[in-house]
Protein backbone atom coordinates (compact mmCIF):
# COMPACT_ATOMS: atom_id res chain seq x y z
CA UNK A 1 0.00 0.00 0.00
CA UNK A 2 1.13 3.33 -0.91
CA UNK A 3 0.61 6.69 1.69
CA UNK A 4 1.41 9.49 -0.15
CA UNK A 5 -2.31 10.15 -0.85
CA UNK A 6 -2.98 10.45 3.42
CA UNK A 7 -3.83 13.02 5.28
CA UNK A 8 -1.24 14.86 6.44
CA UNK A 9 0.73 15.01 3.33
CA UNK A 10 0.98 18.47 2.49
CA UNK A 11 3.37 21.08 0.76
CA UNK A 12 5.44 22.20 0.97
CA UNK A 13 6.96 18.82 2.56
CA UNK A 14 4.48 16.14 0.34
CA UNK A 15 5.30 12.70 2.02
CA UNK A 16 8.33 12.57 3.94
CA UNK A 17 9.61 9.59 5.77
CA UNK A 18 13.50 9.81 5.33
CA UNK A 19 13.50 6.83 7.90
CA UNK A 20 11.78 4.70 5.38
CA UNK A 21 9.19 3.45 7.91
CA UNK A 22 6.04 2.58 5.79
CA UNK A 23 8.26 1.34 2.87
CA UNK A 24 6.65 -2.36 3.68
CA UNK A 25 3.31 -0.72 3.22
CA UNK A 26 1.83 -1.81 6.06
CA UNK A 27 -1.48 -0.11 6.93
CA UNK A 28 -1.59 -1.74 10.79
CA UNK A 29 1.55 0.13 11.79
CA UNK A 30 1.32 3.18 9.78
CA UNK A 31 -1.78 3.78 11.15
CA UNK A 32 -0.32 3.26 14.69
CA UNK A 33 1.95 6.05 13.79
CA UNK A 34 -0.37 8.26 12.77
CA UNK A 35 -2.29 7.62 16.32
CA UNK A 36 0.96 8.40 18.20
CA UNK A 37 1.88 11.42 15.98
CA UNK A 38 -1.55 13.50 16.22
CA UNK A 39 -1.43 12.46 20.63
CA UNK A 40 2.13 13.38 20.55
CA UNK A 41 1.20 16.62 18.03
CA UNK A 42 -2.01 17.43 20.74
CA UNK A 43 -0.27 16.92 23.71
CA UNK A 44 2.55 19.63 22.12
CA UNK A 45 -0.28 22.09 21.70
CA UNK A 46 -1.40 22.04 25.21
CA UNK A 47 2.76 21.88 26.20
CA UNK A 48 3.48 25.17 24.54
CA UNK A 49 0.26 26.47 26.10
CA UNK A 50 1.30 25.58 29.64
CA UNK A 51 4.84 26.54 28.90
CA UNK A 52 3.82 30.00 28.00
CA UNK A 53 0.59 30.85 30.47
CA UNK A 54 2.62 30.94 34.28
CA UNK A 55 4.81 33.58 32.48
CA UNK A 56 1.54 36.05 32.28
CA UNK A 57 -0.76 33.81 35.18
CA UNK A 58 -0.31 31.85 38.10
CA UNK A 59 -3.51 29.84 39.86
CA UNK A 60 -4.17 30.88 43.30
CA UNK A 61 -3.50 28.70 46.45
CA UNK A 62 -1.82 25.82 46.93
CA UNK A 63 0.12 22.93 44.82
CA UNK A 64 0.84 21.12 47.64
CA UNK A 65 -0.55 21.83 51.12
CA UNK A 66 1.27 19.26 53.13
CA UNK A 67 4.75 21.21 51.80
CA UNK A 68 2.74 24.77 52.04
CA UNK A 69 4.07 25.05 48.51
CA UNK A 70 2.18 27.78 46.61
CA UNK A 71 1.35 27.69 42.73
CA UNK A 72 3.31 31.22 42.52
CA UNK A 73 6.40 29.67 43.88
CA UNK A 74 6.79 27.02 41.22
CA UNK A 75 9.24 28.64 38.88
CA UNK A 76 8.62 28.95 34.95
CA UNK A 77 10.03 27.32 32.20
CA UNK A 78 12.04 24.29 33.00
CA UNK A 79 12.57 25.36 36.28
CA UNK A 80 9.40 23.83 37.34
CA UNK A 81 10.54 20.07 36.78
CA UNK A 82 12.23 20.11 40.02
CA UNK A 83 9.82 22.01 42.04
CA UNK A 84 6.80 19.80 41.53
CA UNK A 85 6.96 17.17 44.20
CA UNK A 86 7.39 13.89 43.60
CA UNK A 87 3.64 12.80 44.63
CA UNK A 88 2.85 15.48 42.25
CA UNK A 89 4.47 13.90 39.14
CA UNK A 90 2.61 10.89 39.95
CA UNK A 91 -0.60 12.27 39.84
CA UNK A 92 0.27 13.92 36.77
CA UNK A 93 1.39 10.29 34.92
CA UNK A 94 -1.45 8.19 36.86
CA UNK A 95 -4.08 11.01 35.21
CA UNK A 96 -2.20 11.38 32.03
CA UNK A 97 -2.78 6.76 32.03
CA UNK A 98 -6.34 6.57 33.10
CA UNK A 99 -7.01 9.48 30.01
CA UNK A 100 -4.99 7.41 27.82
CA UNK A 101 -6.32 4.16 28.69
CA UNK A 102 -9.67 4.16 30.13
CA UNK A 103 -11.42 7.54 29.18
CA UNK A 104 -10.04 8.00 25.71
CA UNK A 105 -8.41 4.77 24.22
CA UNK A 106 -7.16 4.52 20.73
CA UNK A 107 -10.24 1.89 19.13
CA UNK A 108 -9.00 0.02 16.25
CA UNK A 109 -12.08 0.62 14.41
CA UNK A 110 -11.81 4.11 14.25
CA UNK A 111 -10.03 6.87 12.56
CA UNK A 112 -6.56 7.48 14.24
CA UNK A 113 -6.59 9.85 16.68
CA UNK A 114 -10.18 9.69 16.89
CA UNK A 115 -10.65 8.97 20.80
CA UNK A 116 -13.85 11.59 20.93
CA UNK A 117 -17.07 10.03 21.70
CA UNK A 118 -20.77 10.91 20.37
CA UNK A 119 -20.80 14.35 21.42
CA UNK A 120 -17.62 15.65 19.67
CA UNK A 121 -17.72 17.16 16.31
CA UNK A 122 -18.08 15.07 13.29
CA UNK A 123 -17.89 16.90 9.99
CA UNK A 124 -20.43 14.95 6.66
CA UNK A 125 -18.34 16.82 4.20
CA UNK A 126 -15.03 14.68 3.22
CA UNK A 127 -13.34 17.84 2.18
CA UNK A 128 -13.92 19.79 5.07
CA UNK A 129 -13.22 17.02 7.32
CA UNK A 130 -9.58 16.44 5.25
CA UNK A 131 -9.08 19.91 5.93
CA UNK A 132 -9.84 19.58 9.80
CA UNK A 133 -7.38 16.82 9.85
CA UNK A 134 -4.92 18.30 8.04
CA UNK A 135 -4.91 21.32 9.66
CA UNK A 136 -4.74 19.23 13.15
CA UNK A 137 -1.96 17.29 11.92
CA UNK A 138 0.09 20.39 10.89
CA UNK A 139 -0.66 22.23 13.73
CA UNK A 140 0.68 19.23 15.79
CA UNK A 141 4.00 19.02 13.80
CA UNK A 142 4.24 22.78 14.60
CA UNK A 143 3.67 22.30 18.08
CA UNK A 144 6.51 19.30 18.64
CA UNK A 145 8.86 21.85 17.03
CA UNK A 146 7.96 24.88 19.16
CA UNK A 147 7.68 22.63 22.08
CA UNK A 148 11.40 21.69 21.86
CA UNK A 149 12.59 25.08 20.26
CA UNK A 150 11.56 26.60 23.53
CA UNK A 151 13.46 23.76 25.88
CA UNK A 152 16.79 24.43 23.70
CA UNK A 153 16.12 28.02 23.98
CA UNK A 154 15.83 28.26 27.52
CA UNK A 155 18.97 26.17 27.86
CA UNK A 156 20.80 28.23 26.47
CA UNK A 157 20.01 31.80 27.91
CA UNK A 158 17.66 30.86 30.70
CA UNK A 159 14.78 32.22 29.86
CA UNK A 160 11.44 31.92 28.66
CA UNK A 161 10.20 32.99 25.84
CA UNK A 162 7.91 35.59 27.46
CA UNK A 163 11.14 36.69 30.02
CA UNK A 164 13.35 37.35 26.70
CA UNK A 165 10.60 39.61 25.36
CA UNK A 166 9.60 41.03 28.76
CA UNK A 167 13.77 41.91 29.48
CA UNK A 168 14.62 42.67 25.23
CA UNK A 169 16.93 39.51 25.93
CA UNK A 170 15.49 38.56 22.23
CA UNK A 171 18.70 37.02 20.48
CA UNK A 172 21.28 34.96 23.02
CA UNK A 173 24.39 36.22 20.63
CA UNK A 174 26.25 39.10 22.34
CA UNK A 175 24.38 40.98 24.52
CA UNK A 176 26.25 38.77 27.15
CA UNK A 177 23.00 37.26 28.43
CA UNK A 178 23.29 33.91 26.75
CA UNK A 179 25.42 31.04 26.99
CA UNK A 180 27.28 32.91 23.52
Amino acid sequence: MSFENELGVTAPLGFFDPAGFTTDGDEEAFNRRRAVEIKHGRVAMLATIGYIVPDLFKLPGNISNSANLKFADIPNGLGAIKAVPALGWVQIILFIGLLELVIWPQQEDKAPGDIGGDNWVRYDDPEVKADKLNKELNNGRLAQMAIIGMWVQEGVTGQTPIQQITTGHISPFGDGQGAF
